[in-house]
């Protein structure tokens, strides 16, 4: 079943014509990766779809109804997350203060269990839990940016770039904790300029290069795909 459907759509800032006309879907209990050079618009579809950004033309459907012109916080309600490229934590505020923030749809009672949830997935948070987030180490601040996210409950995670700036340990402890998220029942959207990584977990992915899909398949298929190789995975 189809739970996010992005339609032909346009996105420009001023005169600058970033996305040109890019379709796709993602189906339940999917994870489908967004790949491509930087610039090539791959968080402009994120921010698009999350409400941050309006298309100038085109259709975004999830779970079959319009998010066009609706607003950022709305869009969280209706079950959709979005952890920013670049984490985006509250540097300031603690690890429990952090996750509250990300909890503002929820009562009192499904926030305290939203956020037992993420301290028994991150048990690493819960260890830190009265820590300022800006003091955590890097792998921890995406863990948390992460666990942010989840505390809305999403039926879909947007991750935007989550490998960025870590050391490859880190790397491969944050595509662990994307599969699992996955294998728990969190269908996943993923931009991450770590093609191989990526197309590794992905069910599927797209291809963008300067705001257009050009290719598309099973992570497996691009992964060996020779142009995307010689491209994004460093093969000659």
């Amino acid at each position: 079943m189809s739970l996010l459907k992005v339609d032909n759509i346009h996105v420009s800032y001023g005169s600058i014509h970033a996305i040109k006309g890019i379709s796709f879907e993602v189906n339940e209990g999917e994870i489908v990766t967004l790949i491509g050079a930087n610039g090539a618009g791959k968080s402009t579809t994120l921010n698009t779809i999350a409400g941050l950004l309006k298309p100038t033309s085109g259709s975004i459907e999830f779970e079959g109804s319009s998010l066009v012109g609706v607003p950022a916080h709305r869009i969280v309600s209706k079950g959709m997350a979005l952890c920013p490229e670049g984490r985006r934590i509250f540097l300031q505020l603690t690890v429990q203060e952090n996750l509250e923030m990300g909890a503002y749809t929820r009562s009192g009672p499904e926030a305290a269990d939203a956020i037992a949830n993420v301290y028994e997935r991150f048990p690493r948070l819960k260890e830190r839990y009265r820590q300022v987030a800006g003091t955590l180490s890097g792998g921890e601040q995406q863990m948390l940016a992460i666990g942010r996210a989840l505390m809305s409950k999403p039926k879909l995670i947007m991750l935007d770039e989550p490998s960025m700036g870590l050391a490859p340990i880190l790397v491969e402890q944050i595509f662990q904790i994307i599969e699992e998220l996955n294998k728990s029942g969190t269908t996943i959207l993923l931009v991450e300029q770590n093609a191989q990584m990526a197309l590794s977990v992905a069910h599927r992915g797209y291809v963008l290069e300067t705001g257009r899909i050009v290719t598309k398949g099973t992570g497996k298929e691009l992964l060996n795909d020779d142009a995307v190789r010689k491209a994004y995975l460093g093969a000659s």
